[in-house]
C-alpha cells in the first residue's frame, strides 16, 4: 500500500481546513498536510500581530486566507488578504506573514524536484 500524500485529515470525508488548527494568543499554530520533495502544503493559525519574518522559499509560494486578515509582505510591498483571497510569491522572493486579525491561511509551495 503506498503512504498517504496528504496527511492528518480523514480522506473521503468533508472538512473545514480553517478547522484544522486553533488560534491562540500570541502564537503561530500550524499542521502540515503534506510534504513530498516538489510541494508541501501546510495550515496556519496566526494571531493579530504575530506571524513569520521576512525569509525565501525554495518554490513557488501560495497563500489562501481562510479566515481573518493578513498582511502578507512580498519584496517590500505589503498586501492586505481576507478571507477567500490568494497571493503567489515567486521562488526566492523574499516574504513575511502578519496577523492584521487573528487570521488563518493555507500554505502551498511547489519547487522544482531536480
Amino acid at each position: 500500500m503506498m503512504a498517504e500524500l496528504i496527511k492528518n485529515v480523514e480522506h473521503g470525508k468533508v472538512f473545514g481546513l480553517k478547522d484544522l488548527v486553533e488560534l491562540e494568543a500570541g502564537k503561530v499554530n500550524s499542521l502540515t498536510l503534506s510534504q513530498t520533495p516538489g510541494c508541501k502544503v501546510t495550515v496556519f493559525a496566526i494571531d493579530a500581530d504575530e506571524g513569520m519574518s521576512s525569509h525565501a522559499a525554495p518554490g513557488d509560494a501560495l497563500i489562501t486566507v481562510l479566515e481573518g486578515t493578513g498582511e502578507i509582505t512580498v519584496n517590500d510591498v505589503p498586501h492586505q488578504l481576507n478571507a477567500g483571497e490568494s497571493i503567489v510569491m515567486t521562488a526566492g522572493s523574499p516574504h513575511s506573514v502578519r496577523g492584521v486579525t487573528p487570521f488563518k491561511m493555507q500554505l502551498t509551495v511547489v519547487k522544482p524536484t531536480e
